[in-house]
């Protein structure tokens, strides 16, 4: 099979389109053939190493995908040759096969397409959990979200507004802002012109928002950190600008705020059952037309590259997908 290869941890660019032999499922697992396979931040930073676990080269990026199954290790029930599903792992997914744990694997709903169900598990799991299990976010409070025309950005303003939150959304140009809006940003804020913690404080009647979330890091952490309201909550999601901010840990006190991290991937581990049931929640809202993500681009397997680099290089507002096909 065809697949996109880290041979040794470095660059993005390093990687290279390869044949690899076909992975085998073995007891416990489904192999999938890929249709689609979502692209995330992380995905750069695992090829270099830089991530918070390191799978041993040579390995394809990727952790996300939709596709039909098409073998089944011995002791698997509940799915079948030939359904469409979503399956999840930690790497493999830029590849035309993967193989997956069983309790990872997760039917498609009816009337859900590939590259859309490939874009949600990471960011938009990721969402769920920050807001509603760590943040515990209530309806009509406010909600300011950093780098949010990214890919967990999105999510965030989306799920985020699905669950009465008002939403500020804050981002580095007005092409960024304006996708926000018509994803559901009641107020914007351009970073790169505007200071931030001003402007929220302007826009809440100098209350200040009531949970941050922080995909980005660097100086924005501190500054959204001064704009929380009184009991709130800054959620830690990663590091997209590249540096891990230090805060004076005294506004936690004056503010009596939170700063709560947030993990997916290892409250996934920990609570599988309580994980997958969002996931299946959030693929009935797909189902519904309730929520539509935004997929700024579809790669083709051989431009697979391109979509590391895009992301990388902040081009990609919502997500972009890797697809096989006309998925």
């Amino acid at each position: 099979m065809k697949a996109l290869v880290c041979r040794a941890y470095g660059p993005v660019d390093t990687l290279v389109l390869a044949d690899v032999p076909d992975p085998k499922p073995v007891a416990g697992e489904v192999l999938v053939g890929v249709r689609a396979c979502g692209v995330n931040f992380p995905d750069t930073l695992v090829v270099q190493g830089k991530y918070q676990f390191k799978p041993p080269p040579p390995f394809s990026p990727g952790g996300e995908v939709a596709g039909v199954v098409e073998a089944l290790g011995s002791g698997v029930t509940g799915v079948n040759v030939g359904d469409r599903v979503v399956a999840l792992g930690t790497v493999g997914g830029m590849a035309e096969k993967f193989v997956a744990d069983a309790s990872k694997v997760i039917p498609m709903p009816s009337g859900v397409d590939f590259a859309s169900a490939a874009c949600l598990s990471t960011a938009y799991g990721t969402t769920l959990h920050a807001l509603r299990d760590r943040a515990q976010m209530k309806a009509g409070e406010w909600l300011l979200v950093l780098g949010a025309a990214g890919g967990v950005g999105l999510s965030a303003v989306q799920i985020g507004k699905r669950m009465g939150a008002r939403i500020i959304a804050a981002a580095s140009s007005a092409e960024k802002l304006k996708t926000c809006k018509e994803h559901g940003a009641d107020e914007v804020i351009d970073y790169s012109r505007e200071d931030l913690k001003d402007r929220v404080k302007a826009l809440t009647g100098g209350a200040g928002a009531d949970v941050v979330y922080d995909p980005v890091g660097g100086a924005f952490t501190e500054a959204a950190l001064r704009a929380t309201a009184w009991n709130g909550r800054l959620l830690v999601i990663g590091f997209a600008g590249g540096d891990i901010p230090r805060v004076p840990t005294n506004l936690t006190l004056l503010k009596g705020c939170s700063i709560v991290g947030v993990f997916w991937g290892m409250a996934m581990m920990r609570e599988p059952a309580r994980g997958r049931a969002q996931l299946e929640e959030m693929l009935g809202w797909m189902h519904d037309g309730t929520l539509r993500l935004h997929v700024h681009a579809r790669y083709p397997l051989d431009r697979a590259l391109d979509a590391l680099r895009d992301i990388e290089a902040r081009k990609v507002q919502g997500k972009a997908v890797v697809v096989m096909g006309d998925a």
